[in-house]
């Protein structure tokens, strides 16, 4: 067969692209992506090669140690490596390590249509330095700590984990001076009460946050609740936050899901979770508390793209145990909502302006 081109236009492809390098870019968006990406016209750093960092970024050692170690940077990637917290199945501890490991993910967002480090100052500052792998209430001391040092800086920051009780530490690092909405992807609410003489574990991190001063429940939402555990959800209900569960979303479908999540966290400052158990485990069956009839992959991913354009001021991937999951998908789910967490505070009205939308 013959090509159905006209031969002019095939002359024409041919003149442009024949012998082209794969990072030479005619059209200009494109184009100023390539150009941050390709050190020649074809030349790009190898995703399998060197020490692996969160999406890839520059890895900063004296990230958290040194005083001056999270200067010049907007944005910081954490690793969380604690679990202590889980009420089932362990493994979360290496979760950071596994969504580091990922690769292929970015650096270009198509349907937001940016790469974030082409504008966010952002690197990989290792984990957060804990005195005791034992100690659960000296862990969560020494993780308020931590991102309370990387507020005071002027710095975002992007946790991985790690079980889901790190973020009510977070919240109260970076909530001091005002409380936070909050958009919380998740199977569970968690926010249950004091367990086994324990608030530090992974099913009560919101209760503590909003009781703590720096999360403010109106101004929360919760999606993808679902399994055998609603029970446990009282103090989201009376607190007021909004709950949507796994089945109601898809009868309001995404689009209407973020309408309802945009209005809920409004124009205020907003802290983004996803816990990978809100993704159904047929996608992310390495997690420590699965629950069938989950998101999907896609429908978590337009949800998290949804919310561009909201006030972020930190944000989180939790609940990521590799050691359930020899297909390494949880990891790839896991560092794909990072890499759109990252899209999201590029787009933040922080750091917008001249961002090509």
């Amino acid at each position: 067969m013959t090509s159905s081109l006209p031969p002019e236009e095939l002359e024409r492809l041919r003149q442009r692209y024949g012998d082209a390098g794969g990072g030479t870019m005619h059209d200009p968006h494109f184009a100023a992506v390539a150009a941050q990406i390709f050190s020649a016209a074809d030349r790009r750093k190898w995703p399998f090669a060197d020490v692996a960092t969160f999406l890839g970024a520059h890895y900063r050692a004296d990230g958290l140690t040194a005083p001056q170690g999270l200067q010049g940077l907007d944005v910081a990637l954490v690793g969380v490596p604690m679990d202590l917290g889980v009420t089932h199945r362990a493994g979360a501890r290496f979760g950071p390590r596994a969504v580091r490991a990922a690769e292929r993910i970015g650096p270009y967002e198509h349907r937001l249509r940016i790469a974030p480090a082409a504008h966010l100052r952002l690197a990989d500052v290792g984990d957060v330095p804990m005195r005791s792998r034992y100690n659960l209430e000296e862990c969560h001391a020494d993780i308020e700590r931590c991102f309370a040092a990387i507020h005071a800086a002027g710095v975002l920051p992007l946790a991985v984990g790690g079980d889901h009780s790190i973020t009510g530490s977070i919240m109260k690092a970076l909530g001091r001076q005002q409380p936070m909405g909050m958009v919380h992807v998740d199977a569970h609410c968690d926010t249950a009460g004091i367990y086994e003489g324990s608030k530090f574990h992974h099913g009560g991190p919101f209760r503590e946050a909003v009781l703590a001063g720096v999360l403010d429940p109106r101004r929360c939402i919760q999606i993808g609740i679902r399994g055998g555990a609603e029970y446990l959800w009282e103090f989201s209900y009376d607190s007021g936050m909004t709950v949507i569960h796994a089945e109601t979303f898809a009868q309001m479908g995404v689009a209407a899901v973020v309408a309802r999540a945009r209005a809920v966290v409004g124009d205020g400052p907003t802290y983004v979770t996803f816990d990978v158990d809100g993704v159904d485990p047929a996608f992310t069956p390495g997690t420590g508390t699965p629950e069938v009839g989950g998101l999907t992959t896609l429908e978590a991913l337009e949800l998290l793209r949804g919310l561009a354009g909201i006030d972020i001021v930190g944000g989180d991937v939790m609940e990521v145990a590799p050691s359930y999951d020899p297909t390494s998908n949880t990891a790839q789910v896991g560092a794909q909502a990072l890499f759109t967490l990252a899209c999201l505070i590029a787009l933040s009205p922080r750091f917008n302006q001249g961002v090509e939308k």
